[in-house]
């Protein structure tokens, strides 16, 4: 299974899928531990701080799961690797937290047909879309992505912890109904799974195909131009 991206989202879904008995998982990120994100990015220490983050979250989860095989690619994923990437595993785990690299990554999964799970933290708010191949995609429920909410770096701090975990843990559960063969949608629908944080309350919404997608309706082909994460 790939995981692209191990900072707030990606810890929490690489954890939940380690303990359920996945056997490998390929983790990708450009960026480097930053001591400052340690509280809600538990596979990092602070001894890691400045080094790449999928090594580093490679080297906690073997820690952690030594029966478990990893692979730590320290790279953006975008139009030149992104098929590839996708074409060589069952699944993929959307870690980059809801911005235009989601996007990217659904069209990726429109494209060649890999399913991916889809999660994002915004103020207080999470959620988690599974895109499946016979499914909506991101764009059928968002035509495009929106702008993020600005925050204050301590508001950001206070949020992000319990949310992303519950929203990684979510998107882990999606990855497994998907590979046991427990999912049962009707073909064209999909749910996305909100938790309201101010509330403490968790809901389902049915999203549907868009005929006129400009991502997976028949006949087109997404284009890989964007740039992920």
């Amino acid at each position: 299974m790939l995981v692209v991206g191990v900072g707030g989202l990606g810890c929490p879904a690489s954890l939940a899928l380690a303990h359920a008995g996945v056997g490998h998982l390929t983790l990708v990120d450009p960026a480097r531990v930053d001591a400052a994100h340690l509280a809600h990015q538990p596979w990092h220490r602070t001894p890691d701080a400045g080094r790449w983050k999928a090594e580093s979250a490679a080297e906690g989860l073997t820690r952690a799961f030594p029966g478990l095989s990893t692979e730590a690619i320290p790279e953006r994923v975008n139009a030149d690797n992104a098929e590839a990437l996708f074409r060589a595993h069952e699944l993929v785990i959307d870690a980059t937290g809801g911005t235009a690299t989601s996007f990217f990554l659904s069209d990726v999964a429109v494209l060649t047909g890999v399913p991916l799970v889809h999660g994002s933290v915004q103020r207080m708010r999470g959620q988690a879309l599974r895109v499946d191949p016979e499914g909506p995609c991101l764009r059928c429920w968002q035509r495009t992505p929106s702008s993020p909410n600005p925050a204050s770096p301590g508001e950001r701090e206070g949020r992000l912890g319990p949310l992303a975990g519950w929203v990684g843990t979510v998107q882990a559960m999606l990855a497994l109904e998907r590979l046991t063969g427990e999912a049962r949608l009707a073909r064209g629908e999909a749910l996305l799974h909100v938790f309201d944080g101010e509330v403490i309350e968790g809901r389902t919404v049915r999203v549907h195909r868009e005929p006129d997608c400009p991502s997976c309706a028949p006949g087109r082909v997404p284009g890989l131009t964007a740039y992920g994460s």
